[in-house]
């Protein structure tokens, strides 16, 4: 799939932080995933049996806000997101679509401005054609000249997936 949009993992520097205390001020605790699958937010792919992860609090408003001067208010918000308890490397470089583009997910795609601030939103259930799914609710978020960043979410736990910002 070739697309305009790129997912934007955990940065190295965030994941540096949060693999010693997450953003709620909570040690990290690594542990063995016994059964894999969980969607690692730090390589955008799902865990491996045996992978060492942890399960943090991310506020990615808030690490943005940092690095950018934004104010975003009643906006930042932190929640859980799985990360590997070690450097991975982040995501492949050859890898391709959307991670976590399972047919029948429900996604909300949140739009911010430039100060971190909600503009809109968009609930979409994927199609079998998932990576078009996100392309055309991406196109449309983007369209609105005012949106600096996209986040997508899982419906299902509200979990934070990754950010995809303006091209």
């Amino acid at each position: 799939m070739t697309s305009t949009y790129r997912p934007q993992p955990i940065t190295p520097a965030a994941l540096q932080q949060l693999r010693v205390r997450d953003d709620a001020g909570r040690p990290t605790i690594p542990h063995p995933d016994g059964e894999g699958g969980s969607p690692l937010r730090c390589c955008l792919r799902p865990s491996a049996v045996g992978d060492r992860i942890a399960l943090v609090s991310y506020a990615p408003l808030r690490r943005w806000a940092a690095e950018t001067g934004a104010e975003p208010g009643a906006y930042d918000e932190q929640g859980p997101v799985f990360i590997h308890a070690e450097d991975c490397g982040g995501p492949d470089a050859d890898s391709t679509g959307y991670p976590w583009a399972r047919p029948g997910a429900l996604r909300a795609f949140r739009r911010y401005d430039g100060r971190g601030h909600i503009t809109g939103g968009r609930l979409v259930e994927l199609t079998e054609d998932a990576d078009a799914c996100f392309d055309r609710a991406l196109a449309e978020a983007f369209a609105d000249p005012g949106t600096a960043q996209v986040h997508v979410r899982a419906v299902e736990y509200g979990c934070y997936h990754f950010r995809v910002d303006r091209p």
